[in-house]
């Protein structure tokens, strides 16, 4: 299993792409179910998770072939409409192939999905949209098996906001009969970037990025040519490792506007920061500041923020809380910092952390996807050789984190 080896202390210098965001190419992959025409994506990150997802759905009949950051799919004809335990038990994602394939085919059985233990993300939402739209759905021996002979327009008002729910419901929206109208809608910009493929695939959409969504629904979808957006929160990592490392970088490929409550953040904590249309400029010379932070759903802090953003507290001046509002197991990293000589408490479903002056390089264990972010992070700054083991989470949403962090300038390789 492969590890990671940290030599902290050494400042960031350099440029870096961000690569294509996985939280928008896992649904925009999964709307190539919606056509039998072909579906051509660019800037598809290289990661885990979308290697789950190309599987799954080559599992369903889909071609699916890759050339770099190119994916062409093509769901001429399933071979089969069940997303099974064995892939969907690894990654929440596979839960999107639900709607495309009620919606074109008629029906479904997926595998009730997992991922990342940081919390209860039921699939409630999902399935209540779905009924509401006149499907018949049951829970048979862990699969959500659904039924619906043409899906028709309603209007669906979700209990809480949920991003693949949304998204789901959209997918399932733009083949319905009539108009479905999603009230609560999520509003992140990967949701709005679906949108935008769904929409170049025929899809009639309004009002995504907003809380109204309305979708008309078309008899079908043709195939189109998209682009998928760029990682905001891998932008955020990048930053926060900057903070506490200090040194200047640049970020390319990234729309700024996109990152307004994550740039704020890091702007308390001391980090100089320029923008242009498709850029960030960020500098950084002295010991961050501490900030408190509440995770939400867009535009407020991301709750894929949190593990890294606490990482920059741990070793900045002052104290701050940090409360996750969105998952309720989402603090596991915490022990793992502890190791590092953070000073961390916490109560509920706050963090509270007062910042020291030096971190101590320890062996530490990746819990989660973004816990092993905030973990790199600390590592970055503290003194001695850290190790990372169970990397694995790393990779699910990171691509080639090492080989880019070392050509900023940081002490790091990879393992086993």
């Amino acid at each position: 299993m492969d590890k990671l080896r940290i030599r902290g202390g050494f400042p960031l210098a350099g440029e870096v792409d961000v690569s294509g965001a996985k939280n928008a190419a896992l649904p925009i992959l999964c709307a190539a179910l919606l056509t039998a025409e072909p579906l051509v994506l660019s800037n598809v990150p290289q990661l885990q998770d979308v290697a789950t997802t190309l599987k799954l759905l080559r599992q369903l009949g889909v071609t699916a072939e890759r050339d770099g950051e190119r994916v062409t799919l093509q769901a001429a004809q399933p071979v089969s409409l069940e997303a099974p335990y064995d892939l969907v038990r690894t990654m929440r994602a596979s839960i999107l192939v639900l709607g495309p394939l009620l919606a074109r085919f008629g029906q479904a059985r997926v595998s009730l999905p997992g991922g990342c233990a940081i919390g209860q993300r039921p699939v409630d939402q999902h399935i209540k949209g779905l009924q509401a739209m006149g499907a018949e759905i049951s829970i048979d021996h862990g699969y959500v098996v659904a039924r619906a002979r043409r899906l028709h327009g309603a209007r669906i008002v979700t209990d809480m906001v949920t991003v693949t729910g949304t998204e789901n419901l959209m997918m399932a929206a733009v083949l319905a009969e009539g108009t479905t109208v999603i009230e609560n809608a999520a509003r992140e910009p990967e949701v709005i970037d679906l949108a935008l493929a769904l929409q170049a695939m025929g899809a009639r959409i309004r009002g995504a990025g907003t809380d109204r969504i309305t979708i008309d629904g078309v008899d079908r979808l043709h195939g189109a040519n998209h682009r998928v957006m760029a990682d905001r929160i891998e932008a955020g990592t990048f930053l926060c490792a900057l903070a506490v490392a200090r040194g200047s970088i640049v970020l390319r490929r990234i729309d700024p506007s996109v990152m307004d409550a994550t740039l704020d953040k890091l702007r308390e904590c001391g980090v100089v920061i320029e923008t242009g249309a498709d850029w960030i400029r960020a500098s950084m010379d002295r010991r961050p500041r501490a900030v408190h932070a509440r995770t939400s759903p867009y535009p407020g802090f991301a709750t894929d923020m949190q593990a890294q953003l606490m990482a920059v507290d741990c070793v900045a001046e002052g104290s701050a809380v940090i409360t996750e509002t969105i998952f309720e197991n989402r603090f596991m990293h915490v022990l793992e910092l502890q190791r590092l000589g953070a000073e961390i408490t916490i109560e509920g479903s706050s963090a509270f952390v007062t910042g020291v002056p030096r971190l101590s390089g320890a062996t530490v264990m990746a819990t989660d996807l973004r816990a092993s972010a905030g973990l790199v992070i600390a590592a970055l700054v503290a003194d001695g050789e850290t190790v990372i083991d169970r990397i694995y989470h790393l990779d699910r949403g990171y691509e080639k984190m090492e080989t880019r962090l070392g050509a900023l300038g940081a002490r790091i390789e990879r393992f086993r």
